[in-house]
């Protein structure tokens, strides 16, 4: 059995994962993973004319969220976490995806006559707007805001793969 850490990071995965089934995407993982990345997603196609366009993820789960207003206010990432999303010069451009878990495993999926519910909704955010950290540290924190709007569905992952509005042209 995984300690209870592992199995809520797995299951932050694994709910990413099935939207990108969802959506139709190739989904990959690095192995090893270095920089900090979780997931990458791939078109395969050529949405709005962009041939086979990508993102990268780092997936958090949070079993303690804590909402100001209209954002998140998450502080589970450390700076040198934070630098691995931060800035506009990645190439392939990179998101922080966070998923408010329950504080109880066996609450993780719920079970109706009409199929599988995954708790909770989760929450994107681009840091590509943000300045990296000189010298970061691995254990320091550095909190960052999610809007509460920012809602990662098919629709919107979609989106992060073609900024052209989806079902456009």
């Amino acid at each position: 059995m995984l300690d209870v850490r592992s199995q809520q990071g797995k299951f932050g995965q694994d709910y990413i994962r099935a939207l990108a089934s969802a959506a139709g995407l190739l989904v990959h993982q690095y192995d090893p993973d270095r920089v900090g990345i979780d997931l990458g997603f791939r078109f395969p196609g050529r949405p709005g004319g962009l041939a086979s366009p990508a993102l990268e993820v780092q997936v958090k789960t949070w079993p303690a969220p804590e909402r100001t207003g209209a954002e998140w206010s998450y502080d589970g990432l450390t700076e040198q976490q934070f630098n691995w999303l931060a800035g506009p010069d990645y190439t392939v451009p990179r998101y922080l995806f966070l998923l408010p878990v329950p504080p109880r495993a066996a609450e993780y999926a719920g079970f109706e006559s009409g199929g599988m519910t995954l708790r909770h909704l989760a929450y994107y955010r681009s840091l590509e707007d943000e300045t990296p950290i000189d010298d970061p540290s691995p254990t320091r924190p550095r909190p960052v805001s999610v809007p509460v709007g920012n809602v990662l569905t098919v629709r919107s992952l979609l989106s992060l793969l073609d900024p052209a509005p989806v079902g456009a042209g």
